[in-house]
């Protein structure tokens, strides 16, 4: 049975500021805890008024200082925008902190526009990709230090950091398979490659001393409530995010709105009901038949389930219930 964590962006809602929304990211990731939730990831974005996790590194020290045994990570770190050995030392500072609780995922867009990865200094040269390259070596900096090594990550060299590889595509899916590394694919929001890069790495995965067999990690969206109206009704702020995002305006996140894709053009219907194919809104029963239908048609070792939810206290209660979901679909297997 495939487990179950959480990937929080740590949204800003309308009429709400980003000290709240990372109180609200310590305070779910506690809630998550209790529930049993595996890990509790966040996420690196820039220039976007809705999401407080930019810096990345120091929420994960936020919420992992605030809590005791949930495993706490980046869902992830965008490896283009930094020095290697840096993102070594900002995480091995995380794991000497919190010895075996520390995830790293690493993710090969920007995380923004490309203005902002400009700003960020990114190497914007063209048909230049030291992506993978840059993998390697940062996973050379957790290693032990060699006799006379020159350059070290302090902290950094001898911590165990759990590394993933993310992705969207087929790319990331050949990365994680030629590096022995466990997988995480964005199906919560780019879901149209997702059957082909689950094939492809689990048939080209090598065995590495990180990781003896393929392991797969894939996104969900849950939006759910007492009934299947009040959680279609929750999951509308998402779609609301997502149509303002395509038309280049991303902002803070917006209150539910009553039977919002009945007033949207076909164009963006169609491209919600595609980018967001991966969600389920509704009642318990409406989510767990789509978590079940999903963990059939995948066979993902874990479930990363993202639910950027208006109000707090539905957002809690949203995880609450998936987690009810997840142990009665464990218990049926």
């Amino acid at each position: 049975m495939a487990e179950l964590s959480v990937l929080d962006l740590s949204p800003v809602p309308e009429g709400s500021d980003v000290s709240h929304s990372l109180a609200n990211s310590l305070d779910l990731a506690r809630h998550a805890e209790s529930l049993g939730y595996k890990r509790y990831w966040l996420a690196e974005h820039h220039n976007m008024p809705g999401i407080a996790s930019a810096a990345t590194s120091v929420v994960i020290a936020h919420v992992a200082g605030g809590t005791k045994t949930i495993r706490v990570g980046a869902g992830g770190i965008m490896l283009p925008n930094h020095a290697p050995i840096m993102i070594a030392e900002q995480f091995g500072t995380l794991a000497a902190l919190h010895p075996g609780r520390i995830d790293l995922g690493l993710g090969r867009a920007p995380g923004t526009d490309m203005m902002t990865a400009r700003a960020l200094r990114r190497n914007m040269d063209a048909g230049v990709d030291s992506f993978p390259n840059d993998v390697v070596e940062l996973m050379r900096y957790f290693e032990p230090a060699e006799p006379n090594q020159k350059l070290r990550a302090v902290p950094g060299e001898g911590q165990e950091v759990e590394m993933w590889v993310l992705g969207s595509s087929l790319y990331g899916a050949q990365l994680a398979a030629i590096l022995g590394l466990p997988y995480a694919f964005a199906s919560h929001f780019a879901p149209a490659e997702l059957d082909q890069a689950l094939e492809i790495y689990r048939s080209r995965f090598q065995p590495s001393e990180r990781l003896a067999k393929p392991y797969v990690m894939a996104g969900v969206g849950v939006y759910a409530a007492d009934t299947d109206a009040e959680g279609k009704l929750l999951f509308s702020s998402m779609q609301q995010a997502f149509v303002n995002l395509r038309l280049g305006q991303p902002g803070k996140l917006r209150p539910p709105v009553e039977n919002y894709e009945r007033d949207l053009d076909p164009s963006a219907r169609a491209m919600l009901s595609q980018t967001l194919s991966c969600s389920y809104a509704g009642s318990p029963s409406t989510v767990r038949a789509g978590l079940q239908a999903f963990i059939e048609r995948t066979g993902a070792n874990e479930l990363m389930v993202t639910s950027q939810i208006f109000d707090h206290a539905a957002r809690k209660r949203s995880y609450e219930i998936a987690a009810d979901v997840h142990g009665q679909l464990a218990k049926a297997a």
